[in-house]
């Protein structure tokens, strides 16, 4: 060793040194492709390579969603853990955890605001807050957000990623499934469209309520769709499915679907289909009546003059 080694490499070396970002690349998990996180985050996290639409975030889908200057509710706290549920963890640790990563309070966001002009209420779920999961407080943020649009003259759109009802909250996270399912009614019942968007995964409890109710029915492309597992299900009928059975696509090629949109389109198709279902009611509603030409009156008969 010398003092090259020893001393004048290690000063060279510590000026050019860069850190690099751990999260600078993403490695797609369909076609295992790297991707810059620049890109990918430019794209709405689509795979630029195979189109595979990646899990993102409910204040994501808000932000690439409304137009700037959106406002986020809040919404009213649920009761914390009102079985005191414990398996290997307590339930309170567990949502204080999920809270500290997703910095929301439970699984699901509503914001109003414009979707291109067009009002809108829109509820976004966040599969990353304990997989999604219906208890009290998401089933109290959609009834909250069926309000909202009930009271703003506004659709509601609602985002779905869930693998269903949240087992640490037991028969209060099941009495979701009827609290959600009226609260589309009260949405319907003011006339006012109701809109579901079905992300990767929707399932369970979720996909057996208010996901399923909606006037318009739309989903991302790929996304798993369905109330059981595939598994299940065939253990069930004891037969062979058919192949992504649960997959958008083949939904909408059976008719459960009206639409499958990528993500980059998904923002114009919402207002597309918010000024087809209010914008023609509006105009017929204000649009004058027309004038109905009179009908001639029926002439009056002559009389013939009697044969002899």
């Amino acid at each position: 060793m010398n003092w090259i080694s020893d001393w004048a490499l290690p000063k060279i070396s510590g000026l050019f040194k860069r850190e690099v970002p751990e999260n600078l690349w993403h490695k797609c998990p369909a076609c295992e492709q790297m991707i810059f996180r620049r890109d990918l985050e430019a794209a709405l996290h689509v795979c630029p390579h195979c189109g595979h639409h990646m899990r993102i975030s409910a204040v994501r889908r808000l932000e690439c969603t409304l137009d700037p200057g959106f406002s986020r509710i809040e919404l009213p706290r649920a009761p914390a853990d009102p079985l005191r549920f414990r398996d290997q963890r307590r339930y309170t640790e567990r949502l204080k955890e999920a809270q500290a990563k997703s910095a929301m309070d439970d699984a699901v966001a509503v914001a109003h605001g414009t979707i291109e002009g067009q009002r809108a209420v829109v509820a976004a779920m966040e599969f990353a807050f304990m997989g999604g999961s219906m208890g009290a407080g998401v089933g109290e943020a959609i009834v909250t957000a069926a309000k909202l649009a009930v009271l703003q003259d506004a659709p509601l759109i609602v985002f779905t990623a869930s693998g269903g009802a949240r087992m640490q909250e037991g028969a209060i996270s099941l009495m979701q499934m009827p609290r959600t399912v009226i609260a589309t009614r009260l949405v319907k019942e003011a006339g006012l469209p109701f809109i579901v968007v079905m992300c990767d995964p929707t399932t369970g409890g979720v996909t057996a309520s208010f996901a399923m109710l909606g006037d318009i029915h739309i989903a991302e492309p790929g996304a798993l769709i369905g109330f059981a597992g595939a598994r299940v299900i065939e253990q069930t009928v004891r037969e062979k499915l058919p192949e992504g059975f649960q997959r958008a696509e083949y939904l909408l090629e059976h008719g459960i679907l009206d639409l499958v949109v990528k993500r980059s389109e998904m923002r114009a198709t919402l207002a597309r289909v918010i000024g087809l279902l209010r914008v023609p009611l509006v105009e017929a509603a204000t649009a004058p009546a027309a004038e109905v030409p009179a009908l001639p009156a029926p002439e009056e008969p002559t009389e013939q003059p009697a044969q002899a």
